[in-house]
Parts: C-alpha cells; structure tokens; sequence
C-alpha cells in the first residue's frame, strides 16, 4: 500500500486490498465497495468524512509537507 499526503488535500491511500480494514472508532469496518484507491479528509470539511469530497478545493485549505526523518521514539519507562 501506498499513502500520499497531497499538498493542500486529502491523504490519498492506493493499493487498498483485503489486507487493510478502515474501521471507525468502535472498530466497525468501513465497506469499500471493492475500491483499490480511496482519499480520506484531512480539511475537515467533508460530507463523507472520513473520505474526501473535494471541499479543500472549495475551503481554500493549505497544508504543504515534505517527507522527512521522524526521530528515535522516546524510551518508555
């Protein structure tokens, strides 16, 4: 699988197969009707949230990022 972050819209996800379940915060699986490629919002301005419906573009919604290095994650206690 692959995910993008698109600049100034939605976190694109291709490659979507039996191996990836988007559940919501119950753990109920979203149906996606046999779809390989879905966007999810990130403006929060969406009427199919969690997928995007293209208001960013409508929002003038601005968020450019760049691929970087995360740090080592803290050491637990």
């Amino acid at each position: 699988m692959k995910i993008t972050v698109n600049n100034n819209g939605s976190l694109r996800l291709e490659g979507v197969d039996s191996e990836l379940t988007l559940c919501d915060a119950t753990g109920k699986p979203f149906g996606l009707g046999g779809r390989t490629v879905v966007s999810l919002c990130r403006c929060g301005h969406s009427e199919n949230k969690p997928f995007c419906d293209g208001s960013h573009k409508r929002v003038g919604f601005q968020s450019e990022v760049a691929a970087r290095d995360l740090p080592p994650p803290a050491p637990k206690p």
